[in-house]
């Protein structure tokens, strides 16, 4: 059964063991010590009455008479009133006693020791005598030579002594009440706190949801980092470490030694999201390698019908997904869909060309016929082999033949110039497709956006240190405050409406950049297009131009 409570009923179980022992303990010190201090503050009051009767003349003078007990016992009566004392009793050195509050006792023997106030010393003690139990003190009546003439007892009973003790017994039982029902109530506020804290959980159960958390947390195959309100990554799991370039985290780590957001190696837009705070859903991040899908809520703490105020929140949750992956297949697929494409358009373009011919032939015109397809296939292969002359990468070449057919088909001229051996053989082709793919397809859909004639250049030169790119288009050009902004994820220029312009806006130049940065390369952006008087231009009217330098690569033959 203990093992089912919850941490709050088992600290308000022992919170309340414990308030009771230190009542217990607090109350049976502070009777020992009440009734030590009523004995002792009883011995102080009868040694001062005592003392003040011994000193005063009159009981030395009544002590040499031949009746002592005739002056002496209405004194004695008189000042044991006044004093509030039991009884005074005033008597020979030979116990004979001269005054007692019986006075049928006046002339017996005094039961008690006197033997140190015969020595000269006044003393307290505690006897039994004729009124029971009695704290009494016995001074020594001393004429001027120092000889003791007489006795002095004053003392109270115990029972007078018990009934004040009774009275400081009830203060402190109301102390003890009191302690005890403030350490309960505050037992009870503590317990009700860790109740809403801990959802009403015991420890064993607590211990097992912990390790349930720490499995799931590794086991899972997606990010998860938690940042709490003070801006520090408290806890994240190994996929996370692995997609933020992080060190992987100490199960046993303190949340003191949680590394703060500022401190952790994040790209820009991934640190802002996360110092934010403010909820994502499936929000793309570029870092230098990675594509990443996040995914970021409060931690909020639980809602309770008795209170009404706004749960508390603990900070942030985010998810992290990898889609670097599947961002390249999408790549190689609109690669695939413009080399599909431009078959699609040559395709078209031959059969009517064949349409032609069969025309011609079927009019009789034979010497035409054989003209124009003469000419079709020395302009086909013309492309061909120019494709090939200048550019000495198979795929590259097929990407390149299958923009200039597409760039054919929306009216726009596609021409490429060499420098160098213009050997690009040793950038991986997924890097290849992505950066001139997406650069050629920009220029193509800004040249068919602007006035005749539309052009688009590509310039490759290899040399013994860089490979350079250098995309050029006859558009309208770029805003120059837009320069830094057309390089963020989902930013593009383009309408909303435009078939071209919906599904991947604002990605294509977002993975250039990234292939770029990959790669330790650099890109820079300017004016300086194909339009008339384009040439340094800097206003938004000379058309756009792309510049990509690659260190020199290990051709992938070389590589091993």
């Amino acid at each position: 059964m203990f093992h089912s409570w919850s941490i709050a009923r088992r600290l308000f179980v022992a919170n309340l063991l414990f308030v009771l022992v230190l009542t217990a303990v607090f109350g049976a010190f502070s009777v020992v010590e009440a009734r030590d201090r009523a004995y002792d503050d009883a011995g102080i009051r009868m040694r001062a009455i005592a003392t003040s009767i011994a000193n005063n003349p009159f009981v030395l003078q009544a002590a040499a008479a031949p009746d002592p007990s005739a002056s002496l016992q209405p004194y004695a009566m008189e000042v044991m009133a006044d004093a509030e004392a039991d009884f005074i009793t005033i008597m020979a050195p030979d116990r004979t006693r001269w005054t007692h509050p019986r006075p049928e006792e006046i002339g017996g023997a005094y039961i008690g020791t006197i033997e140190p106030a015969l020595q000269g010393e006044t003393f307290t003690e505690v006897t039994a005598g004729t009124l029971g139990p009695s704290v009494r003190t016995i001074a020594p009546v001393k004429d001027p030579e120092g000889a003791v003439k007489a006795l002095v007892a004053a003392g109270v009973t115990v029972r007078t002594v018990d009934t004040d003790l009774a009275q400081r017994l009830g203060v402190i039982g109301g102390i003890a009440i009191g302690v005890l029902f403030f350490g309960s109530f505050a037992s009870w506020l503590l317990g009700r706190y860790l109740r809403t804290v801990t959802r009403g959980w015991g420890p064993e159960q607590l211990a097992q949801l912990f390790a349930y958390y720490e499995s799931v947390l590794h086991s899972v195959r997606e990010g998860l980092i938690l940042i709490d309100t003070q801006g520090k990554a408290v806890m994240y799991n190994d996929q996370a470490a692995e997609l933020l370039g992080l060190q992987p985290a100490a199960a046993d780590r303190s949340p003191d030694q949680a590394p703060r957001l500022s401190e952790l190696p994040l790209e820009g837009s991934l640190k802002a999201l996360f110092e934010s705070g403010r909820p994502a859903h499936d929000e793309i991040h570029l870092t230098g390698s990675r594509i990443l899908v996040v995914n970021q809520a409060p931690a909020a703490g639980p809602t309770t019908t008795r209170n009404r105020q706004k749960p508390a929140v603990y900070g942030t949750v985010a998810t992290i997904r990898d889609r670097t992956e599947i961002e390249s297949l999408g790549t190689e697929l609109e690669t695939m869909k413009t080399l599909s494409d431009a078959l699609r358009a040559q395709t078209h373009e031959h059969a009517n060309r064949l349409h032609m011919i069969v025309s011609l032939l079927e009019l009789g015109r034979m010497p035409e016929a054989l003209e124009f397809a003469t000419k079709d296939l020395e302009l086909s292969q013309q492309l061909t082999d120019d494709m090939l002359a200048s550019v000495d990468e198979p795929v590259m070449s097929a990407l390149v033949m299958g923009k200039a057919a597409e760039a054919h088909e929306r009216g726009v001229e596609l021409s490429v110039r060499t420098s160098g051996n213009a050997d690009v053989r040793g950038v991986e082709i997924q890097d290849l497709v992505t950066i001139l793919g997406n650069l050629l397809d920009n220029a193509i859909d800004a040249a068919a956006a602007g006035e005749p004639p539309r052009k688009v250049e590509l310039a490759v030169g290899a040399g013994d240190a860089v490979v350079e790119f250098t995309v050029r288009d006859s558009g309208p050009g770029i805003d120059p405050t837009s320069i830094d902004d057309i390089l963020q994820y989902g930013y593009s220029t383009k309408s909303p409406h435009d078939p071209r312009g919906g599904h991947g806006r604002g990605v294509g130049l977002a993975l250039v950049r990234q292939a770029v940065r990959r790669l330790n390369g650099r890109m820079s952006i300017d004016n300086r297009g194909l339009t008339d008087g384009g040439e340094g231009s800097v206003d938004g009217t000379g058309g756009a131009r792309f510049h990509v330098v690659l260190p020199a690569p290990v051709p992938r033959e070389e590589k091993a």
